[in-house]
């Protein structure tokens, strides 16, 4: 397989223009993917993960835009598209899974008539050719009996039953990139399990690359290559997975994983990250997680760069921890 990048992201810059000022939501975000890759983009609430996956799908609506950066798919400019581009593009060369499945699924349609209209906007092909794609991607994410659920409802599924509509139909038109923004986090725990079990056939089977936008480290231990930090619209972290998460160098991963019940003693205290992101309105000068950072000084009235580690790994930070750190309080990294 090919590890060529599909998908290249250079100083992406998405700001909304409010009233009380601008929030810089995205605010100089690079990073690549290649074919059959998985990314892991994480980060709290409000980091800029889900803005940053919305930009790459140019459904930033007003008063938010893009306002700086590149966005190349298979060498292709995305930035400055007009609506009309974007919509030959998304759902052909790139789609998007939401968190909440009923955003893609209309609920008063039969599940046959959402998926033909997909394949249909896109190529020139017969109904019976497009409704035996749709049976066959069904089929593809493990929904049994897909003749049957073809002429079903919405409401006649579960939400786990939905959320595997929602990722058939965008795999309808077999896109390189699909941008995944927190799909299974209303689904029960073996449910969850499944479909990511389905994804990451998927992606290793065809080449599909994906983003997956999360706040569960859990989930991007288990499915992602690679895994992006996010922090007040930034990158501050990267690298191969199993290295990030065993030996985090940014005092904010460390956090993070500090926080999760799963890396800590059984009747230890967990973790907690002191005080809050900083207002996208009002970012302070320099490292955005200085007012939270114990190894925080002078010099971080500058902003780090985002600067190698190693050949695999960055970090965006003027005193980033040794890899071979105890990653979290009361274990070893």
């Amino acid at each position: 397989m090919s590890k060529s990048p599909v998908l290249e992201v250079e100083d992406l810059k998405t700001h909304f223009f409010t009233k009380a000022g601008v929030a810089r939501a995205v605010d100089g975000v690079s990073f690549s993917l290649a074919r059959g890759e998985v990314l892991g983009l994480v980060g709290e609430s409000g980091s800029g993960k889900t803005v940053t996956g919305f930009s790459l799908m140019g459904l930033v609506d007003p008063p938010g835009r893009v306002v700086g950066g590149s966005i190349r798919l298979a060498g292709e400019e995305l930035v400055g598209k007009s609506e009309r581009d974007w919509r030959s593009l998304r759902g052909r060369k790139i789609a998007m899974i939401f968190q909440d499945p009923m955003m893609t699924l209309n609920p008063v349609l039969r599940v046959d008539t959402q998926m033909i209209e997909a394949i249909r906007a896109h190529e020139h092909v017969s109904e019976e050719a497009a409704r035996e794609r749709a049976r066959a991607a069904l089929a593809r994410v493990g929904i049994p009996s897909p003749d049957e659920r073809l002429v079903a409802y919405p409401h006649q599924f579960s939400g786990g039953m939905r959320q595997r509509v929602a990722i058939a139909i965008a795999l309808l038109n077999e896109p390189e990139v699909i941008v995944a923004d927190e799909p299974t986090t209303a689904l029960d725990v073996t449910i969850q399990a499944q479909i990511l079990y389905e994804v990451q056939k998927l992606c290793a089977e065809t080449g599909l690359a994906m983003i997956w936008i999360t706040h569960d480290l859990a989930v991007v231990g288990g499915l992602a290559d690679r895994v992006a930090v996010m922090y007040a619209g930034r990158i501050v972290e990267e690298g191969p997975v199993g290295e990030v998460l065993d030996g985090p160098l940014h005092p904010y991963t460390r956090g993070l994983i500090g926080s999760v019940p799963s890396h800590n003693q059984r009747g230890r205290r967990l973790t907690q990250i002191p005080g809050m992101a900083p207002s996208l309105l009002a970012l302070p000068p320099g490292c955005s997680f200085a007012a939270r950072c114990p190894r925080a000084d002078a010099a971080c009235t500058q902003m780090p760069e985002l600067v190698s580690a190693s050949d695999r790994r960055g970090v965006r930070c003027h005193h980033p921890h040794r890899p071979d750190e105890p990653a979290y309080e009361g274990g070893s990294a």
